[in-house]
């Protein structure tokens, strides 16, 4: 019995019993297939419809309270609609279960194919956006992808010097020339092919000689770094634009519309040279109005070999023990503490001379390497912390101050002063 599973059938009659009295669930099947027995004729028989796998199993499901059962009926028919309401109104013709009165109602009949239809346009609906996101590209995307690529591979060497370039250098009257390589790839990506990069800071003379022959636009990062660049460059050859990245950010990750606005605001290079003097005398501390003896001045940078009292008054960077450290804070306060904060999450370092001017900006990792190449670092500011590799390569290589987020060593433990945000901040407070 039963051949058939409620998966298969086209409708189900759902069905509502109330019996006067307690019964068991065979008894509701034996009275639903004995009172009916008969009476739809011979090709509607609930026996051979059910052997022959048009009706499935009859469910029966009953609860009993209070000396009274009720229940519910459900049976899965794959009889087209006409016979399925034939049968389903059969049932409410039972009037008694054994010895009890009973009343069957009919709730609803159910066609399943509803419900599957939902399903499927659900379905369709959410493989249709898969298919849409991610195996069917836009074909604006794939243009612009295929393009893109071709930009990238489109990177060549220029000049003796084998500077990373486009192919629009010998073509284009005017020259976008920036830092580095990344600088140029991120610029052939966004459709511009008359670019060429030097190497960091420093100025091939193939730039040099791109800067006489052509109309010149410098684009530099938007920190410090970026000024000295102008600075270098403005001395060696003639350069006749200067645009910059956004304010902490490089020229290899801005958008092509960052991009777009930093070319339509360059500037020309005697505004830049300009702007960046006004800069500079802000951002020095001045201490007096007229222009102090050379013995003052060495005073104000707070060298400590001015007075050379007891070597048991010192302490182990030549400082006296009494005010070492508050000497260190308060020049680190007046110089640097600005510089710690351009240089926070940037993960670089700034290389200051005497006069505390920036010789360069290279990547933390990269400072131990760079100050043993160099002999006039004074001060290196970083953002990340001081390590003992780097406190013993800045006292090889003469280096009076560290200055960074934190340290790893502890102040006193070396010629070079340590100084760090959390002192600064102390200060300040």
């Amino acid at each position: 019995m039963g051949k058939i599973s409620p998966v298969s059938a086209k409708y189900i009659i759902n069905s509502t019993i109330t019996i006067e009295g307690v019964v068991d669930r065979p008894d509701v099947i034996g009275a639903i297939f004995g009172q009916t027995e008969g009476l739809l004729g011979e090709d509607l028989e609930l026996r051979e419809l059910q052997r022959s796998g048009r009706i499935a199993r009859i469910e029966v499901r009953l609860e009993t309270r209070s000396g009274k059962t009720q229940g519910n009926i459900i049976i899965p028919s794959s009889l087209d609609k006409t016979e399925t309401v034939i049968i389903a109104a059969a049932l409410e013709t039972i009037q008694r279960i054994g010895p009890c009165n009973a009343k069957v109602k009919i709730d609803n009949i159910e066609d399943v194919r509803i419900s599957k239809r939902q399903f499927v346009i659900d379905r369709a609906k959410e493989l249709l956006r898969n298919l849409t996101d991610t195996v069917l590209p836009d074909s604006q995307e794939l243009t612009e992808e295929v393009a893109q690529s071709v930009r990238v591979m489109e990177i060549t060497e220029y000049g003796r010097d084998r500077c990373p370039a486009g192919p629009g250098i010998d073509e284009s009257e005017e020259v976008i020339v920036v830092e580095g390589r990344a600088d140029v790839l991120n610029l052939l990506k966004h459709g511009f092919k008359n670019v060429i990069g030097m190497s960091g800071t420093v100025i091939p003379p193939t730039i040099v000689d791109v800067c006489k022959a052509k109309t010149v636009t410098l684009f530099v990062d938007g920190d410090r770094g970026g000024d000295l660049i102008i600075k270098e460059l403005s001395n060696l050859s003639e350069v006749d634009f200067v645009a910059k990245a956004p304010d902490g950010k490089e020229v290899e990750e801005i958008t092509k519309k960052e991009i777009h606005k930093a070319l339509r605001s360059r500037i020309t290079m005697e505004q830049a040279q300009h702007e960046m003097k006004d800069t500079s005398e802000r951002i020095r501390p001045v201490t007096t109005m007229s222009r102090p003896e050379r013995g003052e001045i060495r005073q104000q940078r707070i060298e400590p070999r001015i007075e050379r009292p007891d070597r048991n008054d010192r302490d182990r960077r030549g400082f006296r023990r009494e005010d070492s450290q508050e000497q260190h804070v308060k020049y680190a306060e007046q110089h640097y503490k600005k510089m710690l904060e351009d240089l926070m999450g940037t993960r670089g370092a700034y290389l200051l001379d005497e006069q505390a001017n920036i010789l360069g900006k290279v990547p933390t990792p990269e400072v131990a390497g760079t100050v043993k190449s160099l002999e006039n670092v004074h001060a290196v500011v970083l953002d990340g912390s001081i390590t003992p590799d780097l406190v013993d390569v800045a006292q090889r290589s003469r280096i009076r101050y560290l200055v960074a987020s934190d340290s790893k060593v502890r102040p006193g433990t070396s010629r070079v002063a340590i100084v760090t945000a959390a002192e600064l901040s102390k200060q300040q407070e």
